[in-house]
């Protein structure tokens, strides 16, 4: 196969996944609102025209980026509604290290997104909003069916902590601060369950 079919392939097929990959690596690395959409189109690569095809704006490639993190396993959340973990291991989930290749730390792309975008009327924190209001959901189910008592209030110190872990993390560069984190939520699921003092 010639240079120029691969090189004209690499730029075909896929066009939506390669913008959305380089997206991500960007935004990662340098932030939403510094990266440019011309930007995105070369890291692809593909031609402006096809970019604006699949995206008309940058906040709908934003919100894109987010639906895929949020589809792919590979947000803090996830861990939520893994069904081969027992609820208390999917709680103190929220707090494990992530994997090592992931460098720089980079703590909660929803956070980051609502801060980068911080009038709560844009399409952008809204979608990040909803995935923070999940996150809460998906915990106050698991501790109702630990049988915690209080459970919403429960949920809501325990996403607390694994969101404050995830910015301290990002903030330090250290990918395992979540162990300390980890630590108080034990203590609060433990005073929690039924039978404790």
């Amino acid at each position: 196969m010639s240079v120029t079919a691969t090189a004209s392939q690499g730029r075909g097929r896929g066009g939506r996944e390669r913008i959305l990959a380089a997206a991500a690596r960007l935004f990662a690395t340098q932030g939403i609102n510094a990266t440019g959409m011309e930007q995105v189109a070369e890291a692809a690569p593909v031609s402006k025209r096809t970019l604006y095809a699949h995206f008309r704006a940058k906040n709908d490639l934003v919100i894109a980026h987010l639906q895929d993190l949020a589809s792919s396993g590979a947000t803090l959340e996830s861990v939520l509604t893994r069904e081969d973990l027992p609820a208390r291991e999917r709680i103190l989930g929220l707090f494990d290290q992530p994997a090592p290749d992931e460098t720089p730390v980079r703590g909660c792309p929803f956070i980051d997104a609502a801060a980068e975008f911080p009038d709560p009327e844009s399409a952008v924190h809204a979608y990040a909003r909803e995935q923070k209001l999940r996150m809460v959901r998906l915990v106050t189910a698991l501790v109702t069916e630990l049988g915690c008592r209080e459970p919403a209030v429960l949920a809501e110190q325990l996403v607390t902590l694994a969101d404050g872990a995830a910015s301290r993390a990002m903030v330090l560069g250290d990918a395992d601060y979540g162990r300390h984190a980890r630590a108080a939520a034990e203590i609060l699921l433990a005073h929690a369950l039924p039978g404790a003092g």
